[in-house]
Order: C-alpha cells, then sequence, then structure tokens
C-alpha cells in the first residue's frame, strides 16, 4: 500500500519536473484539498522529502496564501555546492543522514544508480567497523571524498 506521502511527493516532483527552469511554485492549502488531507501533511513532506541534503530549497512566502517556491537546486553549475555539502556532512554524519544526502544526488543526475548503491555501501554500518563515535567521523569523512570526486566528475 503506498502511502500518501509517497504519492504526494511523487506528485511535486513530477510538478517540478514538468516545471520551466528548476523551480515550483505551490500553494500549500490548494494541495492540500486536491489530495484531501490537511495542511501540516504537505509541511511534512516538504519538510521531510525536499531537503537541501537531496537537492532542494524550499522557500515560503508570506501572504499568498501559504505559497511555497520549490527550487531545484543544480548541483553542477552551483560552485558552492561543495560547502554546503561540506556543511551538510560536517565532521559526523550518520548513515540514514548519508544515505538521504546522496540519494538527493541520485535524484539530481549526479550520480547514477551504481555509484550510489557503492556510495551507500561504502558508508554502511557493516563496512565500517569501529566504535559509534569513530564511525561516524569515519563515514563523514569518506562521503566528503565521494562528493569531491563526483563533482568533479560533473
Amino acid at each position: 500500500m503506498t502511502r500518501l506521502s509517497d504519492v504526494i511527493e511523487e506528485f511535486i516532483k513530477e510538478m517540478l519536473k514538468n516545471s520551466d527552469g528548476n523551480q515550483l511554485q505551490i500553494v500549500r492549502n490548494e494541495l492540500a484539498n486536491y489530495f484531501k488531507c490537511a495542511p501540516s501533511q504537505i509541511n511534512y513532506v516538504l519538510t521531510t522529502r525536499f531537503t537541501v541534503d537531496r537537492g532542494y530549497y524550499i522557500e515560503s512566502r508570506r501572504g499568498g496564501g501559504g505559497c511555497i517556491l520549490i527550487k531545484q537546486i543544480q548541483f553542477y553549475k552551483n560552485k558552492s555546492l561543495v560547502e554546503i555539502l561540506n556543511e551538510k556532512i560536517g565532521d559526523s554524519i550518520t548513515y540514514s543522514t548519508g544515505v538521504k544526502l546522496i540519494e538527493g544526488l541520485l535524484e539530481s543526475g549526479i550520480i547514477s544508480e551504481g555509484e550510489f548503491n557503492i556510495s551507500k555501501a561504502a558508508i554502511n554500518d557493516r563496512t565500517l567497523s569501529s566504535s559509534l563515535e569513530n564511525r561516524n567521523k569515519l563515514r563523514a569523512d569518506i562521503l566528503k571524498s565521494i562528493v569531491m570526486v563526483v563533482l568533479n566528475k560533473a
């Protein structure tokens, strides 16, 4: 059974794909009415599925009845991406956060499915056999190296 959050996410991604450029303006209440759900459900999808580490930037517009601008970050054109990713990764990162970050690279077309799977395997807990604190630091270092190689390729 497909969850409503997944359906909303795919709907927004399809709208974004069909929009001019790499941005989409939506009205939260209208989208909630369309899916017959609470506006908070739309907020949940936006805050959990359209994050910077997945390649999106969300901007709320005050007034205008809950107007929200969703921008897809063009990684290969954005020189500050390295800075954004290094800040997001930091000195330590959990597996789930690391996977979200590389999912964003996959969804943006920067890495292939194979590169995604290799990256995921490289930062997996089973691959990194050390204490939790050292594991997260090692994972961050590996992920930064992967990102640098990928961005140099693009």
